[in-house]
């Protein structure tokens, strides 16, 4: 394999559902709304900020679970259905 397949399989986007970007995409705009930094939202779900990198990098895969949500919901002092959609995508 030669070096220029390579850095295309690593600049495809990574298979993420509709639902996964939009709660990706909620909690993104949840942190930048409260000026908070991707280690804010770290210690707010007992993750590492390296992880929060992750889920906001479309190339990568990482994405947060219902743990994570509720978390935050907990936090923000919000139901976890603030970052999900008001009907199924």
């Amino acid at each position: 394999m030669n070096h220029n397949n390579t850095l295309n399989k690593v600049r495809t986007k990574a298979p993420i559902t509709p639902i996964e970007q939009y709660v990706i995409d909620a909690v993104t705009k949840l942190r930048r709304a409260h000026r908070l930094s991707q280690r804010d939202i770290a210690k707010i779900i007992n993750a590492s900020a390296s992880f929060i990198g992750n889920v906001e990098n479309i190339y990568n895969g990482s994405k947060y679970n219902l743990k994570h949500i509720n978390s935050l919901a907990d936090y923000f002092q919000m139901s976890p259905k603030a970052f999900l959609p008001d009907k199924a995508l």
